[in-house]
């Protein structure tokens, strides 16, 4: 399923203002002329695109239909099947399961799991597509965001990945705009900020401010004060068992030491 599809169902233009849902159609207009599968996307999708370029038309309309042109390229058959990322899915590395309070779906991510040594990097793409289409697909009526928690505990040098963080990035930024809610770094070791100060200059200004680094001694207070203790996976001291693509592969260890 496309990561518009599920808002097709969502009749109306709730939320948002009058100012903005004519610039929308303004939107549209233009993209429409250009190219005629704009037709297939919904004023939500074009909305997140306006938003993404600060309800500049021009450049949103520009963005849009790059992303109408890469989909084309990307998802040629509409969707990433299980076979063309089963290297990805079988390291059990990221989970996508829960949600948080304000019913934003949740994405698990086990940063020591990546292997660079072991990925190909236009495969390790379609995954990031395969998740980022199957997170949407949890979204209700009126969500249009997920929130993730990466966990960097055990991360060392044979897990830093630069080609592939930016190519995560280049992904969610430019084709997925105004999806990302919140990203939770927890555990993270000294070490990593290395990566990070390479990646952070190629993270937009809006993204920025979604990403949060937590200190230890805040992880559970922070976790709680997230997500309820339903959905807060068992390895956080909450009741959600992690269910990943190899069922005998659980997540690793990640509670307070």
């Amino acid at each position: 399923m496309d990561c518009g599809d599920e808002q097709a169902k969502h009749n109306g233009h709730a939320g948002g203002d009058a100012s903005e849902w004519k610039k929308v159609e303004e939107m549209r207009s233009v993209v429409q002329a250009q190219d005629p599968a704009s037709k297939e996307e919904d004023d939500f999708a074009l909305r997140r695109f306006l938003r993404a370029r600060d309800h500049n038309i021009g450049k949103a309309s520009a963005m849009f239909l790059k992303y109408l042109s890469w989909k084309r390229t990307a998802k040629p058959r509409g969707s990433i099947a299980e076979d063309e990322v089963h290297n990805e899915l079988v390291q059990d590395k990221l989970y996508v399961q829960g949600f948080d309070k304000v019913g934003r779906p949740m994405i698990y991510l086990f940063g020591a799991r990546h292997l660079p040594a072991k990925r190909n990097l236009e495969e390790f793409k379609r995954y990031v597509i395969y998740i980022l289409d199957n997170t949407c697909t949890q979204l209700s009526v009126g969500q249009e965001k997920f929130a993730a928690v990466v966990d960097l505990k055990g991360w060392g040098y044979a897990n830093c990945d630069i080609r592939a963080k930016l190519a995560a990035l280049d992904i969610m930024q430019n084709y997925y705009p105004e999806r990302l809610g919140r990203v939770l770094l927890i555990h993270v070791p000294y070490v990593f900020m290395a990566a990070w100060k390479m990646v952070y200059p190629f993270i937009d200004d809006n993204t920025k401010k979604k990403f949060m680094f937590v200190a230890d001694r805040d992880l559970n207070a922070t976790l709680r004060n997230a997500v309820d203790e339903s959905q807060l996976p068992e390895v956080y001291g909450g009741k959600l068992k992690l269910k990943g693509y190899c069922s005998s592969s659980p997540p690793p260890s990640s509670t307070s030491e």
